[in-house]
Parts: structure tokens; C-alpha cells; sequence
């Protein structure tokens, strides 16, 4: 039995070091120099053994995206917790995918497609920013008695504002637009607020 669990943690280990030499690759050299070859070099395996636990480039992408929404998720739950009054919490969560999206850029771009020729976030894991969201903004509106879809399309204003500028802004990385771009931001939060309570 305890050789059984060792083997699985081996295989765990590999596994996420298979993850972490991807992440690192596109850290140093974007998502378009990532290859099953340089990750195998990375960690000092062979190709073949790389295609034992992922069967393509985008089935890494797939289990980063994941991971990515998962991170987003606690940054955005942690956010919440600021306050307890549902419209400071909405600007604290849009902030905090703000500086999500610029602190770690990479992944970001991986989990939404910017500056790439696919995009993975069809997962599992994408549901959770989702509900968080829309959680609060359910509540911002509970006296209007909402129906679902209303709130959803508060939800997609929202995203289409702040992924919009966030795309825009990875693209163009210009840093002298850094605090304009933080006061769109929180005139474009605060103006949809307003338009929803």
C-alpha cells in the first residue's frame, strides 16, 4: 500500500511540475514559445513522458486555466470580505480581477485568450468567479426581485466593460496610462452600480 501512494504522489509531482515548467516557459517567453519539447527540457524528462500525463499543448492549457480560476477565485473572495455592504463589495471584487489580470498577466491571458490563438476557459473552474459576481450583484438588486437573466446581463456589462479595458491595456502596456485606466475602471464600476440598485 505505502509504495502505491508514493507512486501516485511521484505521479502528482511530475504532473505538477509539468505545470510549473509551462507557467515558467510563458513567464519568460509568452505563451507562443511554449512547447512540449521545451517543457520536457525544462524539467529534464523526455517528450514521450510528458505525453503520458498531458495529450497536447492544450490539454496543459486547459489544466493552467483551471488553475488560474481557481486563484482568481480566492483573490476575488478575499476582496468580498472588505465590507459587508454588497456595492463596496462589487468594486473591491472588480479590483481585485483589476489587479489579477496585471499582476499575473500570463495567466490571465491563457484562462481569456488574450494574445493567443486559443483559449482554454472552457473549465470547470470558470463557474466560480461567475457565482461569486453575480452572488453580490443579486443582492445589490434584490429589492427589483431580478430574474436570473437580468442578472446575468449585469454580470456580462460588467465583464464586457472591465475584460475590454483590461485586453486593451495588455496589448498596448502603457504605463503612463496606468492611473487613467485605474480611474476608468472605478467610474465604469460605479456608474453600472448605479444603473443597477
Amino acid at each position: 500500500m505505502a509504495s502505491k501512494d508514493r507512486i501516485l504522489r511521484q505521479k502528482e509531482e511530475t504532473r505538477k511540475n509539468i505545470l510549473d515548467a509551462a507557467y515558467s516557459i510563458a513567464k519568460q517567453e509568452g505563451w507562443q514559445g511554449l512547447s512540449m519539447r521545451k517543457i520536457a527540457d525544462r524539467i529534464e524528462y523526455t517528450a514521450p513522458i510528458i505525453y503520458e500525463y498531458f495529450s497536447n499543448k492544450e490539454a496543459i492549457l486547459s489544466e493552467l486555466t483551471g488553475r488560474g480560476f481557481n486563484m482568481l477565485s480566492k483573490e476575488l473572495e478575499k476582496a468580498k470580505t472588505k465590507s459587508e455592504n454588497p456595492e463596496e463589495q462589487l468594486e473591491a471584487m472588480w479590483m481585485a480581477y483589476w489587479e489579477f489580470a496585471f499582476t499575473d498577466t500570463e495567466m490571465y491571458q491563457v484562462m481569456f485568450g488574450v494574445q493567443m490563438n486559443c483559449c482554454a476557459s472552457q473549465c470547470e473552474a470558470s463557474d466560480s468567479p461567475y457565482k461569486l459576481f453575480t452572488g453580490v450583484i443579486s443582492e445589490i438588486m434584490k429589492n427589483a426581485k431580478p430574474t436570473e437573466e437580468v442578472i446575468k446581463q449585469k454580470y456580462f456589462l460588467f465583464f464586457s466593460i472591465i475584460h475590454g479595458l483590461i485586453s486593451i491595456n495588455i496589448v498596448n502596456q502603457n504605463q503612463a496610462l496606468e492611473n487613467i485606466n485605474k480611474q476608468i475602471l472605478k467610474d465604469a464600476i460605479g456608474g453600472i452600480i448605479q444603473t443597477i440598485k
